[in-house]
């Protein structure tokens, strides 16, 4: 076995590389954050969809969206290219996404009420399980191909992070005011559309061409390439049911992403609880600029204490008393209390953001101490399954929770049943999905478990 000395304190980024790579998550963003905010109001109240209906199509698309995760990750880990193995998946997928991005935001009007709803999951699935898919796995898998450096590795999530969440604190603001200067109604949503698939298009392309892979032969230090990459899709998917990191890993992004697309009720909970859908910049940034500053500290408290684990912990004890902080607001009818709450919860969950790929990358060297196996590509794919069945199953629970109360798309006022619900999406189940998740982060101790690995390792090769 390597020993991995040299390449835990070798540096292989310039900030220049870092800052490249981190600015993919505009591009990321640009789809994500403005379908997970916006599409389901702009269905339900644009177009008039049932909103149970959008969001079981939205869970079967996202639960297929998770097979295909798992292929495209395979093939990652064969391909061979100039480019190297996850750059070219990276750069050309995104053409499809920004097509299908302006393609969920522009449904005719004309067509039937089946005729959207074929529409809309045609577009989704193709932007989902295919487009954005390959685009999203490439990017997280680059963590692991373009240093070898822990350190570095922390420091591109956290800058990956704070891109992301700027990114998406600004589309939550700007969003609901620029559908309105663009004409609003249909055309309004499809003009903003447009103009955020171009802005992504750009930003991945350069993103793309801002970072490059390690070869093969430094990657695996020592072991022979082509037998690190020798696996059936049996063996890889025994590969990962053996290691108990990965999978705490899985079940905190599934957890998350239900926290998520609950939190992203927002705009219902703006519109019809506090009668204004423009605070939603408000939270958007008391939840977003916390975060922001958390993953600016977020490196340097890695370095400093040496590792992810109690960090993330402790992190995660203030985002659980921060949210229940944001229920208390919400009964009171505090709308400060709220926001500060928010900004509470947020910088504690910002440790955690900014070192989840780390930990992939950690979970992944663990498999390889082990196994001698390279599976990156399928490593991250299978994560990305679990944000996309968590995402699904939270959107899907949104829809039916709405549908369940007697919501109205677009009425002006909503039932009392309605707005109770409301009171519950937005506030009780953030709360408890992140209760969920601290329990979760304290079995997470993969660096403990490399360390004691290497070093085996080391007495072995001396």
């Amino acid at each position: 076995m390597p020993t991995h000395a040299a390449s835990s304190g070798k540096t292989y980024l310039t900030w220049g590389n870092k800052i490249g790579y981190g600015s993919g998550d505009i591009a990321g963003n640009v789809v994500y954050a403005f379908l997970s905010a916006f599409l389901m109001i702009y269905l339900t109240d644009q177009m008039g969809l049932n909103a149970g209906v959008i969001g079981t199509l939205m869970m079967v698309a996202q639960l297929f969206n998770g097979v295909t995760d798992i292929g495209f990750g395979a093939l990652l880990d064969r391909t061979h290219t100039r480019m190297g193995k996850a750059r070219p998946w990276m750069l050309w997928p995104y053409i499809g996404c920004a097509v299908t991005l302006v393609a969920s935001f522009a449904i005719p009007g004309g067509l039937s009420e089946t005729g959207k709803y074929i529409w809309f999951f045609l577009a989704y699935i193709l932007l989902n399980s295919v487009f954005y898919t390959a685009n999203n796995i490439a990017y997280s898998t680059l963590t692991a191909l373009i240093t070898r450096n822990p350190a570095e590795r922390v420091q591109m999530g956290s800058i990956r992070f704070m891109f992301a969440f700027t990114t998406s604190m600004l589309i939550q603001t700007f969003t609901v005011q620029g559908v309105r200067m663009l004409g609003g109604g249909a055309d309004g949503w499809r003009a903003i559309a447009i103009i955020y698939a171009v802005i992504g298009l750009a930003v991945n392309t350069i993103s793309v061409l801002s970072v490059k892979e390690l070869p093969p032969e430094e990657l695996d230090e020592g072991h022979d390439p082509a037998a690190a990459e020798r696996y059936s899709f049996k063996e890889g998917a025994r590969i990962l049911l053996a290691n108990k990191f990965y999978l705490i890993i899985l079940v905190i992004y599934l957890v998350q992403q239900i926290f998520t697309a609950t939190l992203n009720m927002g705009i219902y909970f703006m519109t019809y609880v506090l009668g204004d859908a423009t605070r939603l910049g408000a939270f958007a940034w008391a939840i977003n600029i916390p975060l922001i500053i958390g993953l600016l500290f977020t490196p340097v408290l890695v370095k400093r204490y040496g590792q992810m684990y109690r960090l993330n912990i402790w992190g995660y004890v203030v985002a659980v008393l921060g949210r229940l902080g944001v229920v208390a607001g919400g009964y009171m009818g505090s709308i400060p209390l709220m926001i500060a709450s928010s900004a509470i919860a947020s910088l504690g969950m910002s440790p955690l953001q900014g070192t989840l790929n780390a930990l992939i990358a950690e979970a992944s060297e663990y498999t390889f101490l082990r196994t001698g196996k390279h599976i990156d590509g399928m490593m991250f794919s299978c994560t990305t399954l679990g944000v996309k069945i968590g995402g699904g199953v939270g959107t899907a629970l949104a829809g039916w929770l709405l549908a369940a109360s007697g919501y109205v798309g677009n009425a002006t006022t909503q039932s009392s049943s309605a707005i109770h619900m409301l009171y519950f999406m937005y506030l009780w189940i953030p709360a408890i999905a992140t209760l969920i998740i601290l329990a979760f982060l304290t079995r997470l101790d993969v660096e403990k478990a490399n360390r004691a690995l290497r070093t085996s390792a080391d007495r072995v090769t001396a």
